[in-house]
């Protein structure tokens, strides 16, 4: 059976059309979507396969695994995309024509309270990616010291107040244990900005997020290990929704690392191993953001391995 396009209740993909045609698609080709989640972008890329074309396909959520397309081309890989290139070697996937990585947190994982993803429901705090992981937001909430919190929400979360907010939680915590979205909320109410209420718990969600699943860690290291499994000439399509992924993304392309100056080898030329399709960071149509308020921060780069 092929998996023929369709929008999925689990995710609507952003910018759908400007990433498949960032991978430049070769119908025999070899491509990772290391981010399946509802399988939207798979299902685009598969349309676009012949009968020799190949689709890997990584998520380490389980709930994505229901979303799996039956079709002899495609492989689900129940693993984080930090793990690229081994599974890949292992699934027959290198060298790769294309890889896409769409970073953003899925639909459903939002839309599903007892994740505690989202700060419309109440639920424990969670926020694994992969239900299998050990440490939650909870966890981070009752046990890290006031300087890592510190750390986490000014640096992942952009938060101006990081270091009054760790306080407030590590103070609130002597009383009583912090184990729901509720008990977060009410604990830091009096740092909540009047007026931006949605915008700055959005901000500390984000810093614990990213803290619980180590996201710019795996992220690193999969873009790393992304100039081992393509092909030259081959694609990297990354969709990125906050500034602190982007601008690890924009520096790997440009220098080939994520600090530093750009590397000349002995004969003076530039030492990396991407070139950039477009200067300029892609965003989203005024169109697709009315359709889909997601898509306001997105920021999709496109490269070629060199």
């Amino acid at each position: 059976m092929r998996g023929g396009l369709q929008v999925s209740n689990y995710h609507n993909p952003v910018m759908l059309q400007e990433c498949i045609a960032g991978l430049n698609i070769q119908p025999n080709g070899t491509y990772v979507d290391v981010t399946f989640g509802g399988g939207g972008h798979s299902r685009a890329i598969l349309q676009q396969l012949g009968e020799g074309g190949k689709l890997v396909a990584f998520d380490q959520d389980v709930d994505a695994q229901a979303n799996a397309i039956d079709d002899e081309r495609f492989e689900f890989i129940d693993q984080n995309f930090k793990y690229l290139k081994n599974f890949c070697r292992l699934h027959g996937a290198i060298p790769a024509d294309g890889i896409l990585a769409d970073l953003g947190v899925s639909s459903h994982q939002f839309d599903k309270a007892e994740r505690g993803f989202s700060t419309r429901f109440d639920a424990d705090l969670d926020m694994r990616m992969d239900q299998g992981g050990q440490q939650t937001a909870k966890d981070v909430i009752n046990t890290y010291n006031e300087a890592d919190l510190h750390r986490i929400f000014g640096m992942y979360g952009e938060i101006q107040n990081a270091k009054t907010l760790a306080r407030t939680v590590v103070t609130a915590r002597l009383n009583i244990q912090i184990n729901t979205i509720a008990d977060l909320k009410s604990a830091i109410a009096p740092l909540i900005p009047r007026g931006k209420e949605n915008k700055y718990l959005a901000q500390v969600f984000q810093a614990l997020r990213i803290e619980v699943n180590q996201e710019l860690e795996a992220l690193q290291e999969f873009l790393k290990q992304s100039v081992d499994v393509l092909a030259p000439g081959g694609r990297l399509v990354v969709m990125s929704y906050h500034s602190l992924e982007d601008r690890l993304v924009k520096s790997f392309i440009a220098k080939g690392k994520f600090s530093g100056e750009l590397e000349k080898d002995i004969y003076g030329n530039d030492d990396r191993p991407f070139e950039a399709v477009s200067r300029k960071a892609i965003t989203a149509t005024d169109e697709e953001i009315k359709l889909n308020n997601r898509a306001r921060s997105a920021k999709l780069r496109i490269a070629v391995k060199r």
